[in-house]
């Protein structure tokens, strides 16, 4: 991209400048942002339950062929678990299982859920 023109206080080593004692001004303090610390210890519960109960039902699944039917039940009824905390929690406590809207959220989980015991209902 060197033919293009620079833009003005674009070019590298310049610093932006605006009024004087504004944050990104000279004369001015920089406004200190606090780090993001994440989603709070509080809102990992919902997601941990979820998560156990999918690890469980996998390993229920894969200790023996008698029990996967058993197993596949377990990671549906997580499934449908975290849909429906997703669905009555708020968004900060329920933040690692949100990725999208509510809606949408809820609808994944459902329909992933409904599948994941339909095929259960199918296995011998």
């Amino acid at each position: 991209m060197a033919n293009r023109p620079a833009k003005a206080g674009s070019s590298r080593g310049q610093v932006p400048r605006g009024r004087p004692g504004s944050a990104t001004g000279t004369g001015g303090h920089r406004a200190v942002r606090p780090a993001d610390s994440g989603p709070s210890p509080l809102a990992l519960v919902p997601y941990l339950i979820a998560l156990a109960g999918v690890a469980a039902g996998l390993a229920l699944a894969f200790n023996a062929a008698r029990d996967a039917p058993r197993g596949a039940d377990l990671i549906g009824c997580s499934l449908l678990a975290a849909g429906l905390a997703r669905l009555v929690l708020p968004s900060r406590y329920a933040a690692m299982l949100s990725t999208r809207g509510k809606t949408s959220d809820v609808l994944a989980f459902a329909a992933f859920g409904a599948a994941v015991l339909a095929v259960a209902l199918m296995l011998p």
